[in-house]
């Protein structure tokens, strides 16, 4: 079966690490990153026609900071280091390093001092500016290097070593501070690793639904599907590959937007003909068991473990289940790991199937970004309205009301979120921001309707930009859409007398207010 040409991403602890894949991507080279603590035989196996070398927050050579496994060396593929991969690059191979006076964060002007191949189509003739994160410096090269651009303050701010294609910079070509940076990464992997751009979604698309159908060959597929874009998208990729052996179980747990099971299972009736759909209303249980929780750790838990039980007890039904579908997306998979091999956080979609059930997984979208899935959403001809639905927590809105979970203030935030939602769409700043939504807060204030006086709730605006969740900042909306949202729910949704505007950022603060 045909395999993409592969860049191999080592992360050394850079908040950047998942930038510089998606930018790779973005040119048409597929792309996988690996923390610094994988064994040599796991380097060995990804077979790149590239490495780069990722930044990190360590002092290369104290104690306890990352090294350079041999093993990358050994592959006999151009390398490129980037800021903590220069410093590494050139303390193993016998250059020298310096502590800084102070630690160089921001933009810098940079001079390319040479027509080396790393910066074709790069200006010459004065310094642009590129991006800064450092407190080492490297001040002599190993044998071999040779320097090819400054700054007013680092002599050596890129090496190269031609012969052997190590290149490395200690600035970061690829955040969008820095001016030509696709440019710099494009020239080293096409013009010094020679790379074919092999990586679409189109061919992607091909390989995923082959892989598919000869991983469930004769089986049946059981697939937790949430009515989100990951979910639906496997279904999309799965009904292509198997149709008839594809089995969905889709648990309304009643913790969803307004009429959002409605419209999922009447979205996937129209787009996937055929789709062997098991459409599960669990409000009732899932509310019994929330009634009168008001910690939000446990509300998720809860959920979870009720998912489960429902899940379990559908799929049990099916003949032949040999294996489960899951959403899983590479954001997913990078997070299960920290560059110094920590687990973050243990991921699973599903929330941990009992283990009795013994099912294979297949996880068709593992090596793909969000902006890729919703890609390859479009490319297999699911709406783009659905594709492009803002992120939704999996334990619904139970997360979005402080307090006690119940049917009545279900439905109070329900109309209230539907408004913000229709307000977004219809003033043109739906796809702008990366998620609007209200929050019911679990006080009462007074107020005054009519010639009346009212003790009633209050419901928060939250709305961010982000790019990928990890921060985001509070959006700045015009006055006047945030007047007709709260001037919409304040006389609509009965039992609200007050709507404030969240203007915190993350960090401090979070995303989802639970």
């Amino acid at each position: 079966m045909a395999r993409y040409s592969k860049v191999l991403i080592v992360d050394y602890g850079s908040q950047y690490t998942q930038l510089i894949a998606r930018r790779v991507r973005e040119a048409g080279v597929y792309s996988e990153i690996l923390p610094c603590t994988a064994s040599d035989a796991q380097l060995r196996a990804v077979a790149p026609q590239a490495v780069i070398l990722s930044g990190g927050p360590d002092d290369v050579g104290e104690p306890g900071a990352p090294t350079l496994s041999p093993a990358l060396l050994d592959l006999g593929v151009p390398i490129l280091g980037i800021c903590y991969g220069m410093q590494l690059l050139a303390h193993t191979l016998g250059g020298t390093l310096a502590n800084a006076t102070d630690r160089e964060y921001g933009p810098a002007g940079l001079t390319a001092a040479t027509d080396c191949p790393l910066w074709k189509d790069v200006p010459k003739d004065a310094p642009f500016t590129v991006w800064m994160s450092h407190g080492n410096r490297v001040t002599g090269l190993p044998d071999g290097f040779e320097p090819i651009a400054s700054t007013p303050s680092v002599d050596l701010a890129a090496m190269a070593d031609r012969s052997g294609k190590i290149y490395a910079v200690q600035f970061h070509p690829e955040v969008h501070h820095t001016a030509h940076g696709e440019r710099i990464l494009r020239n080293f992997l096409f013009d010094i690793a020679n790379i074919e751009p092999d990586w679409t979604i189109s061919s992607f698309v091909d390989r995923a639904v082959e892989e598919c159908r000869t991983t469930a060959a004769g089986a049946n597929v059981a697939l937790a599907l949430s009515g989100g874009v990951d979910s639906t998208v496997v279904a999309a990729i799965l009904h292509r590959a198997i149709g008839g052996q594809l089995h969905c179980i889709f648990v309304d747990h009643g913790l969803m937007r307004h009429r959002e099971g409605e419209e999922v299972t009447a979205m996937l009736s129209r787009h996937m003909p055929g789709l062997k759909l098991i459409h599960v209303k669990a409000e009732d249980l899932f509310l019994g068991r929330l009634a009168g929780v008001e910690d939000p750790e446990e509300k998720r838990k809860i959920i979870g473990r009720t998912f489960i039980e429902v899940f379990d007890a559908e799929a049990k039904k099916l003949p032949n289940v040999r294996f489960l579908a899951q959403g899983t997306i590479y954001p997913d998979v990078i997070e299960s790991y920290s560059a110094k091999g920590v687990v973050i956080k243990s991921h699973h979609n599903v929330g941990g199937l009992p283990e009795e059930m013994k099912l294979g997984l297949i996880e068709p979208l593992r090596e793909l970004f969000k902006d890729e899935v919703r890609a390859l959403g479009v490319e297999l001809g699911l709406p783009e309205d659905f594709i492009w639905r803002q992120p939704f927590p999996g334990p619904g809105l139970a997360v979005r009301i402080l307090g006690a979970v119940s049917k009545d203030r279900l439905d109070t935030l329900r109309a209230a979120d539907h408004i913000v939602q229709r307000e977004l769409k219809s003033a043109g700043w739906y796809r702008k921001v990366w998620q609007g939504f209200a929050v019911l807060l679990p006080l009462r204030t007074v107020g005054v309707m009519g010639d009346a006086r009212t003790y009633e709730s209050v419901v928060a605006l939250r709305v961010v930009n982000s790019v990928d969740a990890m921060t985001a900042d509070w959006t700045r909306l015009p006055h006047e859409i945030i007047a007709a949202i709260s001037g919409r729910i304040i006389s609509e949704v009965k039992g609200v007398n007050r709507v404030v505007y969240d203007v915190s950022s993350k960090p401090p603060s979070t995303i989802e207010w639970e």
